[in-house]
């Protein structure tokens, strides 16, 4: 298992590079393919390449991605590793080795009759080619086991996640000479200042009325990347302004949306354009409990630790399968930290007790 997932670790695949993806993908497929004794399905949807396997009549599906959020030549700075029981290298946790794990338990079944595995290649961005993909599967199944990585060090499953919007206010002003005119340009950047503190002010606004959930709490309305002007002597005529969104609940991301577009300019003169909108919806734990108890009682006949739930903040394709009312499960994966981050690494001993939880949790659900 550690020399495939090596394989596919130093074979990079960040998410932007589409020939990069391509590779991952024919790699990946190489792995299924020896492992499951069948070639994958490659689907490529606007450059996007991804892989589907299908086992007679689908009842259980699989759910991963192989690309990253790693730039191409990581491996320089990130090479891969193995040393006191940590394995390193960029995608290691999110989520390379959580195909080996899937891979395997998947070969050590005595038949693969209803699963259907699906290993997109546009996860860290949103899944914009493989969202359908995603969604018409789910709904041909009774469960989604998604292979995302534990929600931390000690192996909790993820049964909710927030749902995420995400938004650009674009502001229009007027250029002019910063030094001989200025009073004749409208300062884009000036307005963008005005809506950083307004979208700020939504997310407050959120927090203050109590649009809440009991595991996954509040709203969160962030304003993230900031854009204005294009010399140093000259009034902005554009600015941009990135803001992520977190909602615990599909009202909120409605009301969040609302709110945006209500967003009004403060600048004579200037105007804004307010772009994006929902991306993934909530993935409340309802959707997840009768998947969690199952996988808890497996654990137990392993022997394992009992196991344990945590709602998180982040999205994942889990978020679409739960929307199509597919029970889905998800941080099924590998067990480690510091995914997206220097320090991303997969604690080994881990490894193997995981991968047999997920095989008798797909043979019980195949059932």
């Amino acid at each position: 298992m550690l020399a495939d997932l090596e394989e596919l670790v130093t074979c990079e695949s960040f998410s932007a590079d589409h020939p990069s993806v391509t590779r991952s993908a024919e790699v990946v497929g190489a792995l299924g393919a020896r492992l499951l004794g069948a070639e994958p399905e490659s689907i490529v949807i606007d450059g996007v390449t991804h892989l589907r396997w299908a086992f007679g009549s689908p009842r259980v599906l699989l759910l991963g991605h192989h690309d990253t959020v790693w730039p191409i030549g990581s491996l320089r700075t990130h090479p891969w590793s193995v040393a006191d029981g940590i394995a390193r290298g960029p995608g290691v946790l999110d989520m390379k080795a959580g195909l080996v794990q899937m891979f395997h338990a998947l070969a050590s079944l005595h038949s693969l009759a209803g699963v259907c595995v699906l290993v997109t290649g546009d996860e860290e961005v949103g899944s914009p080619t493989s969202r359908k993909l995603i969604e018409e599967a789910a709904q041909a199944c009774a469960a989604a086991l998604v292979l995302e990585a534990a929600a931390d060090e000690k192996g909790a499953l993820k049964t909710a996640r927030k749902g995420t919007s995400r938004y650009e206010v674009v502001v229009h002003g007027h250029a002019a000479h910063a030094g001989q005119e200025p009073h004749r340009g409208v300062n884009a950047a000036v307005e963008a200042a005005h809506q950083v503190l307004a979208v700020a002010g939504i997310g407050a606004a959120m927090g203050a009325v109590g649009v809440t959930h009991p595991a996954l709490g509040v709203s969160t309305v962030t304003p993230t990347l900031l854009s204005a002007g294009s010399t140093r002597n000259t009034v902005p005529a554009r600015a941009r302004v990135a803001v992520d969104v977190r909602v615990p609940t599909v009202d909120a991301q409605e009301w969040i949306d609302e709110l945006m577009h209500e967003l009004t300019a403060r600048t004579p003169g200037a105007r804004l354009e307010i772009l994006g909108g929902a991306q993934r919806p909530p993935m409340e734990p309802v959707s997840s409990a009768d998947l969690f108890a199952l996988a808890s009682r497996i654990a137990a006949e392993l022997g394992q630790e009992p196991l344990r739930a945590a709602a998180v903040g982040g999205a994942s394709d889990g978020n679409y399968t739960a929307a199509a009312r597919c029970p889905t499960l998800d941080g099924l994966g590998a067990v480690g930290g510091g995914a997206h981050a220097d320090t991303e690494y997969v604690l080994i001993d881990r490894v193997i007790p995981r991968t047999l939880l997920l095989a008798r949790l797909i043979s019980r659900a195949q059932r």
